[in-house]
């Protein structure tokens, strides 16, 4: 069976290698292969443009017959399911709609016995709740622990699961709204959380300024800590509420982050007042799948003419399914 693989000309495959392994996506279950000129390092998954521009400008995704695989075993192989979970660093977390205990240290066990990156099985507890957006946990096996190091798009996060959230299944988002942002540019995030998109742009993209903000105490902590990890100098770290610190940056940001999907509806004349002329809002909604875009715009419409502006729809998608007939959407406004 033919597998999607980085080739590389020999010469470079080791700096390749390299950084597959910082972005986690070499797959160590078929073993790396070569010819006369080339290699072909299996990858577990597509890479996006911005992972692509990570490697050597002479790299080609192409489809490869690996031989000689050594099989490994899989969770799905241990129980015969599928079981669901994600991995975030060194922590799996069992879905939302967790299963009963004896099942559940089931999945624990045939986790932590076949990713050997795997550390400790979280169950959830509740949902996201309250004004910091947290969630309760409970240890199903390995360390006693919520608080890991995660890495993505070669940036490193620090996270404390139960004092600020974070979801991995935003990484492709967070890499598609980088490509959004110049050189020179200033952005503000109006809830930062640990940082994954304010450090991912302010290390990528060379902005003049990332402005993170978020009410959470823990999470701003967190956010100090992400800018430390990652060596970038040009985030201002702010613990406070997006509404009062939209009067401090009025009319600057050349882009507002709103990913705060459940209410971000409620902040939207602060977004209008700190946008200047010609930037661009990134508005993140939970909507029914019978009115995905129009409500939202239409908000975001009444919002701008209470501030006397326009506005000019670029783009509308379509994030992700939350629940039955409920869907993670984000639209790209430009404020005029």
């Amino acid at each position: 069976m033919k597998r999607q693989c980085i080739k590389v000309p020999k010469k470079e495959g080791e700096p390749t290698r390299r950084v597959l392994l910082e972005l986690e996506i070499l797959d160590h279950s078929a073993k790396i292969a070569s010819d006369e000129k080339y290699l072909y390092l299996p990858i577990i998954r597509e890479l996006p443009p911005v992972e692509l521009k990570e490697l050597p400008e002479v790299a080609e995704i192409v489809a490869y017959e690996f031989e000689g695989q050594d099989v490994k075993p899989t969770p799905e192989g241990l129980l015969g399911f599928s079981p669901g979970y994600e991995v975030i660093g060194d922590i799996a977390l069992l879905e939302d709609e967790a299963p009963d205990p004896e099942t559940a240290l089931k999945i624990a066990d045939a986790l932590l016995r076949t990713q050997p990156n795997v550390k400790t099985v979280l169950k959830p507890l509740t949902p996201v709740i309250g004004e910091f957006r947290v969630r309760e946990f409970e240890v199903v096996a390995g360390e006693p622990r919520t608080e890991t190091i995660h890495k993505e798009y070669g940036c490193r996060y620090k996270i404390d699961l139960a004092k600020a959230y974070f979801t991995p299944r935003l990484s492709t988002e967070r890499s598609r709204i980088l490509t959004w942002v110049k050189e020179g540019e200033t952005v503000v995030d109006m809830f930062t959380g640990v940082g994954p998109y304010s450090v991912l742009i302010a290390k990528k993209a060379r902005p003049a300024k990332v402005v993170a903000i978020d009410k959470n105490p823990e999470a701003v902590r967190l956010l100090r800590e992400n800018i430390s990890l990652n060596s970038v100098k040009n985030i201002e770290a702010i613990e406070g509420d997006a509404r009062e610190e939209a009067e401090k940056f009025a009319g600057t940001a050349d882009h507002v982050i709103m990913n705060l999907p459940h209410s971000a509806h409620e902040f939207l004349d602060s977004a209008i007042l700190l946008t200047k002329p010609g930037g661009i809002i990134h508005y993140y909604g939970m909507t029914p799948e019978d009115d995905l875009f129009e409500g939202s715009i239409k908000m975001i419409r009444e919002a701008a003419e209470r501030a006397g502006r326009n506005i000019e729809v670029l783009e509308e998608k379509t994030v992700r399914s939350y629940a039955p007939h409920q869907y993670n959407i984000c639209i790209e406004v430009r404020i005029l």
